[in-house]
């Protein structure tokens, strides 16, 4: 049978097994408000959700964990969109172009577009899932260590994209990113560096740190302007946007929904890559570069959807290799251990009925997510209506809370506080937060990789050109990095005036 004949055959079974849709459907609403809770991942959840799938069958327990997973990863552009607070780390991209729309009084026109990104990139990465699992699965069992540095190069290069007016003050946060990456344990040697005596500095607190740079500096920031206490104004008349608009859009989350499987599909790159890279190829196609960051509905809808794209990406190595895509996948992968099915090539030829009926559940999942999300946008959109007098404390609140809430660890409230201040600071001086998000994301990934790749090839670095992979993505990476200048090269030779001659342009500074 092919592979749409077997995933017909998976909506046949799964029309016969209303309680595991059930349960997926709960899941589904487990996961949107784990993402909204900032600290409360989908990792989280899955891990939490696992024990109380040990009664269930098989399609029943995979299905709901899926739906704590997809809603997860949804759920975190809402208060992205909305405060500023990304709910999970692959919102931080999301909070670029959303929170600005929103305080322009688009939120519901952003979250509209938020929800159905997510879901074609959703569903675009199971139909990936489905139809070029083999094919996917080769080209990602190609990565090892020098191919994994050049991707996380390839991400680090991406700071020119977000860096906003001044590309010299988005790499000095972006350094300032790579500072903190390095606290904690030597990835090879396993010794601490950083850490000034505190244990729990031997792992950095990575979303402590991502609360504190977003939420905590967004309130500080109001409580430090007392006068603008009315509540912002918001548009909410618009949350589906018009067919013409969706059909202008659609192939952007298309390309999106696809390059998040691909970047999902190799082990150790989650939806925060996904999303980002994604945000960065929807700008460099894009006519109105300028306006990303400022409010532009493109960066929403291509965040989106590379890092929903990813759900399905990252669950292709796990199910057709036995290897995580992520951490979630992590999880996943004992659930199926606890059922007593082995993740690898024998699963779809001795389990195939059951994985395409995870397949089809899968799909229906993301249908389901439609109409959640936006039935329920009118509601959570109505956050913005309150006074900055009482949002701020609730900002506050859920910082501490979702802090809290990883680790039990007050130590980790006293990191996001101490972020919230540099956070603070950094806007203050017209420095851009993502990228020191961004630099913390990559940096570790960049480093022990490429520490890896030298020592496997004893120190010589003729891995960066040998291997074509590797080669192609740092092509790509410099690219990037030189992009602007180059282009500035090409606007004086192509004006060939008196005043092209300025040293440097305003958008270097």
């Amino acid at each position: 049978m092919s592979n749409f004949e077997l995933l017909l055959s998976g909506f046949a079974n799964l029309a016969q097994q209303p309680a595991a849709l059930g349960l997926a459907i709960i899941g589904l609403c487990i996961g949107i408000l784990l993402g909204v809770l900032p600290g409360l991942t989908a990792t989280m959840g899955v891990a939490i959700l696992l024990p109380f799938t040990f009664g269930m069958d098989s399609v029943s327990a995979l299905l709901m964990i899926s739906g704590v997973f997809f809603g997860g990863i949804y759920g975190g552009s809402i208060t992205a969109i909305l405060l500023n607070i990304p709910g999970t780390p692959a919102a931080a991209a999301t909070a670029l172009d959303g929170f600005p729309l929103s305080q322009k009084g688009s939120a519901g026109y952003a979250l509209g577009y938020a929800t159905i990104s997510s879901v074609i990139g959703g569903i675009i990465s199971v139909l990936v899932l489905v139809f070029m699992a083999p094919l996917l699965a080769k080209f990602a069992l190609k990565f090892s260590a020098p191919e994994n540095f050049a991707l996380a190069f390839f991400g680090l290069s991406i700071i020119i994209s977000i860096s906003g007016k001044s590309i010299l003050k988005g790499l000095v946060a972006g350094f300032l990113g790579l500072l903190i990456a390095t606290i904690g344990l030597d990835p090879m040697s396993g010794y601490p560096r950083f850490t000034f005596g505190y244990a729990e500095l031997m792992t950095i607190p990575f979303i402590p740190v991502m609360i504190g740079l977003f939420a905590g500096s967004e309130a500080y920031k109001s409580i430090s302007e007392p006068n603008q206490t009315k509540p912002s104004k918001f548009s909410i008349t618009k949350v589906v946007p018009s067919f013409s608009d969706l059909k202008q859009r659609f192939f952007l989350m298309v390309r999106s929904g696809f390059l998040g499987s691909c970047i999902g599909s190799v082990p150790g790159a989650g939806a925060d890559i996904a999303a980002f890279v994604s945000y960065n190829e929807a700008k460099r196609f894009s006519k109105d570069k300028d306006s990303f960051g400022s409010g532009n509905v493109n960066g929403v809808a291509a965040a989106e959807a590379g890092s929903n794209g990813c759900t399905g990406g990252a669950m292709l190595p796990m199910l057709s290799l036995g290897i995580p895509g992520d951490a979630v996948t992590a999880v996943m992968l004992g659930a199926l251990t606890l059922q007593g099915l082995q993740p690898g090539p024998l699963l779809f030829s001795e389990h195939g009925d059951m994985v395409f009926t995870l397949f089809a559940g899968m799909l229906v999942c993301y249908i389901a997510l439609l109409f959640i999300g936006l039935s329920s946008l009118k509601y959570l959109v109505k956050v913005l209506s309150m006074p900055k007098a009482y949002l701020v404390p609730i900002i506050l609140t859920l910082c501490i809370v979702g802090t809290f809430a990883i680790n039990n660890s007050v130590f980790d409230i006293g990191v996001m506080l101490i972020a919230g201040i540099i956070g603070y600071i950094i806007r203050l001086r017209d420095f851009p937060v993502s990228p020191v998000v961004l630099a913390m994301i990559m940096g570790p990934m960049a480093e022990s990789n490429f520490r890896r790749a030298l020592a496997l090839h004893s120190g010589n670095l003729d891995f960066l050109y040998t291997r074509p992979i590797t080669a192609t993505l740092l092509s790509i990476a410099l690219l990037t990095l030189l992009f602007p200048a180059l282009k500035y090269v090409y606007r004086i030779a192509r004006n060939k005036t008196d005043d092209s001659r300025d040293s440097i342009p305003e958008r270097i500074l």
